[in-house]
């Protein structure tokens, strides 16, 4: 089998590394982070590099592209710490381009590709924490439509998204719905997450609403899943940075009159690190190549990979920072935004003990040892 990538997802790799290290430098991150965590216009400049249509039909006005050019891209956006949610914008491109209503698709998927509008999935409640459904968000039949009733919360840039693609109670069972953030009865208020970024919280009150789907829960375990394999992608760009910081300074950081990278002791840690690296890349490859699949298959295979890649996550980035010594934690210091993004991206989507039991829940009998 050939694992190689195409021409085309190698230019399209090439075409966001530049950016990145041209256009995303570290001055203009700590910049975004000091004005909210928010960049409107580096995000336009994502669109207009064809990213938030990504996953939006060609005739929508997107790229049409699939999976594995989502993976390629979150790798490098991950790499240059970029802020802004690409994965939320792949999640929207696929829920509303796979699943949505004539009338959702219509009114949101143009704008989602041209960055005019930004989309986010708003699914978490507090009270339901990771598990998938509407919780207590209720929808109503109204005379112009529908009508929202309910809250999510820790969602990205809640109250600097143009709309939010929002799971509901429907008649006994989860339906998606799309809400516009201007519209009456909405309210967000939103705050700084640890690596920089933003998030917040949503408050429906009689909110009118747009049906995307009433197969709800099967198209929010896509849209989580695609998700996952954003951030598990995003990780693998983050970690491998890390540790070429991490090799960088031991390579330059002398003790003894020698660098530090030539105690051997420091080197068995380097090559566990290395080898975790490639763990949490083979897994995130594994997670982008289900997602195609069945929904048993994929939603077992996003949970093994979401669960390996928060392993590597939490040793890669500890192990980074214990190398560095005391530099490692401090702010002018990049490696320590290395580290933080790191420490939320394992808690996203699902955090690691969350998708062990995932993993267990979803073996057979036999564990596929006598099969």
């Amino acid at each position: 089998m050939n694992f190689d990538f195409s021409d085309d997802q190698e230019q399209l790799r090439d075409a966001v590394r530049k950016w990145v290290e041209k256009a995303y430098t570290f001055e203009r991150r700590r910049a975004a982070v000091d004005a909210g965590g928010f960049d409107r216009a580096a995000y336009g400049e994502l669109a207009d590099i064809g990213l938030c249509g990504l996953y939006v039909p060609e005739a929508d006005g997107g790229t049409g592209f699939g999976p594995v050019e989502g993976m390629v891209v979150m790798e490098e956006l991950g790499r240059g710490l970029v802020l802004e949610p690409l994965a939320q914008a792949l999640i929207a491109g696929a829920l509303l381009s796979g699943y949505g209503s004539e009338a959702a698709r219509t009114s949101w998927l143009s704008q989602l590709a041209s960055g005019e509008s930004v989309l986010v999935l708003a699914y978490q409640e507090a009270q339901t924490r990771y598990r998938l459904g509407a919780g207590s968000t209720v929808a109503q039949a109204s005379a112009d439509g529908w009508r929202l009733n309910g809250g999510k919360c820790v969602l990205p840039v809640a109250d600097r998204a143009d709309a939010f693609i929002v799971p509901a109670q429907l008649e006994g069972q989860t339906a998606l719905f799309v809400v516009a953030r201007d519209a009456s009865g909405v309210s967000t208020q939103g705050y700084g997450t640890q690596d920089g970024s933003r998030a917040g919280s949503l408050v429906l009150r009689d909110a009118p609403a747009t049906l995307l789907t009433r197969d709800g829960q099967t198209a929010l375990e896509h849209g989580v899943d695609i998700g996952i394999a954003a951030a598990c992608a995003e990780a693998v760009g983050v970690l491998d940075k890390t540790v070429a910081l991490t090799a960088e300074y031991m390579n330059t950081r002398k003790q003894f009159g020698v660098s530090i990278a030539s105690f051997q002791a420091l080197r068995h840690r380097m090559a566990d690190v290395k080898m975790q690296l490639e763990l949490a890349r083979s897994m995130s490859y594994y997670a982008t190549l289900k997602l195609n699949e069945p929904a048993a298959q994929r939603r077992r295979a996003l949970a093994q990979a979401k669960y390996q890649v928060g392993q590597s996550m939490r040793f890669i980035g500890q192990q980074a920072v214990q190398l560095h010594g005391g530099i490692g934690v401090t702010d002018e210091y990049i490696m320590s935004h290395y580290f933080k993004k790191l420490t939320q991206l394992e808690m996203s989507f699902g955090d690691s003990l969350h998708h062990l039991g995932e993993v267990s829940q979803r073996m057979q009998d036999t564990a596929g040892v006598f099969a």
